[in-house]
């Protein structure tokens, strides 16, 4: 075997494809980390299975998820948050959330496990028919693989102000009290938007701020801005948000004081992904739909008389994976990792279990069943 230290040519193949779907130039690096933040030797005696974890976030729960499904690499969208984000000056057991990657390390050394983490976050956000775009889908009811596009018009980017089964839904009720967990089941997993029943809407969209340096993605950009040629009514919009994100059995919404919603029209709407607070400033919309706001920012925006929807933060993101990043990565991987294979096998000098590793042709993309939003709703039972 070479002494050359090279990382597992199948989780070198997940990182090409991510790339590719989402160029990390499309990050907002003035504050977001993303790209490969754990990367481990390639040990061809001791591989893992060709297979890639998807979550939102790396919690202890999802490490041990990755290890017992002896994953190659976990892709998490967020950022490893906070712990390879700025400057280090200790990794410890002490600090909960570094004890996710610690504990990876760990296991690469002494129980034949070789993990890597990558993270695309805001790529994923800003990139055309990404998770902004799959958000303004949802709120426009727009099927995602409805090839007739004459309802919605492309509208050029412009600066704009910036600042499980087949069962039911599994939460038991043991208690009068019980915990709602707020956030895509397995039962929802499956989702898809071209299955909602509302229709597209016709409408404009665009990047509220458009990212313009990375040639032949023209509409990408962080956040989007939709404006409905005919307004809305609010009633309908919370409906596709509800079908559109796995049925959610309630969440938060502000509108102005003396206002219904029942009778409330909407026109436009500013959608951010996670928390939208800063992109929002300065936007003239009717509507806010974000994973969170700030309470300030929520009573600034009613004040003015716009509408805040809120999901918990990371239940914006959630579902992108299931309808939309599993199978796009699959079928990315699965071109990348052939090219890939035939490339390594030009090499001289390959030892048996690298030619082995090379032949193993099986692909496989799953969504972690333990992250989750750290949120839930508990709903008060009578007795």
């Amino acid at each position: 075997m070479s002494s050359t230290v090279t990382s597992a040519p199948f989780s070198r193949a997940v990182v090409n494809s991510m790339r590719k779907l989402y160029p990390e130039a499309l990050a907002d690096k003035s504050w977001d980390n993303t790209g490969l933040l754990l990367e481990a030797p390639f040990d061809p005696l001791r591989r893992n299975k060709n297979s890639v974890l998807l979550t939102v976030d790396l919690t202890k729960a999802v490490a041990d998820e990755a290890i017992e499904r002896n994953a190659s690499i976990v892709v998490a969208y967020r950022r490893v948050d906070p712990i390879i984000f700025r400057g280090l000056k200790a990794l410890t057991l002490a600090n909960s959330q570094q004890q996710s990657l610690l504990r990876l390390a760990a296991k690469g050394i002494s129980v034949d496990r070789r993990l890597q983490v990558y993270c695309p976050h805001t790529a994923v956000d800003a990139a055309p028919g990404g998770l902004g775009d799959w958000l303004a889908d949802i709120v426009t009811g727009t099927p995602a693989d409805s090839s007739e596009q004459s309802s919605i018009k492309s509208a050029q980017p412009s600066p704009l102000p910036t600042g499980s089964s087949d069962q039911v839904d599994p939460f038991q009720e043991k208690k009068s009290l019980y915990s709602l967990r707020h956030h895509p089941s397995k039962s929802g997993s499956s989702l898809q938007i071209g299955g909602l029943k509302f229709g597209k809407t016709a409408h404009t969209r665009q990047a509220i701020t458009p990212v313009t340096n990375v040639p032949g993605l023209e509409g990408a950009g962080m956040g989007r801005i939709v404006r409905f040629e005919k307004p809305q009514s609010l009633t309908s919009i919370l409906e596709r948000i509800g079908q559109g994100l796995g049925d959610p059995k309630g969440f938060p919404i502000a509108i102005p004081q003396g206002s219904s919603v029942d009778e409330i029209k909407i026109s436009s709407v500013g959608i951010c992904a996670g928390s939208g607070g800063s992109l929002f400033s300065g936007i003239d919309v009717d509507l806010l739909f974000t994973g969170e706001l700030s309470h300030h920012e929520a009573l600034a925006a009613i004040e003015k008389g716009q509408v805040v929807i809120t999901l918990f933060h990371s239940n914006t993101e959630r579902g992108y994976l299931h309808s939309v990043l599993r199978e796009q990565l699959l079928e990315t991987i699965t071109d990348e990792w052939e090219y890939l294979r035939a490339e390594e096998r030009g090499k001289p000098g390959l030892e048996d279990a690298e030619i082995e590793a090379l032949d193993d042709g099986s692909i496989e993309v799953e969504v972690s069943e333990r992250d989750r939003d750290p949120y839930g709703i508990i709903i008060a039972q009578e007795q």
